[in-house]
């Protein structure tokens, strides 16, 4: 294997999620942009719902996923390193964690008796 390319340099994708083929019959699906202002879990339970209904492999799901990335989102990919992610659930996890503070919080009793 010898030194990536200029274009390869910036895709956080292992050669093996880059290399795996779309389905013949692939077609883009209408799914929400996120651009992490809204709550992360949100949008992955909506992309995984997709997933499931048209079949996405482990692999393919981290390159359709990429897709409904936009401004926040789009930029936190970007900057990811060389071949970080190599399977779904690492992307999932990375996504999760970068915009944590984006989540929805449940309001408890507790926090309803601080608010004045």
């Amino acid at each position: 294997m010898g030194a990536p390319t200029e274009e390869q340099a910036v895709i956080p994708f292992t050669e093996g999620v880059m290399s795996d083929e779309l389905p013949v019959n692939y077609r883009t699906r209408a799914i929400a942009e996120y651009d992490g202002t809204t709550d992360p879990q949100e949008h992955l339970s909506q992309f995984e719902n997709t997933a499931l209904l048209h079949r996405y492999t482990d692999i393919i799901k981290c390159r359709v996923f990429l897709t409904t990335f936009a401004r926040a989102a789009q930029q936190w990919f970007n900057q990811l390193p060389l071949a970080v992610i190599w399977r779904f659930w690492e992307f999932r996890s990375l996504f999760l964690h970068q915009f944590a503070s984006s989540r929805k919080h449940r309001k408890t009793e507790l926090s309803l008796f601080s608010i004045r």
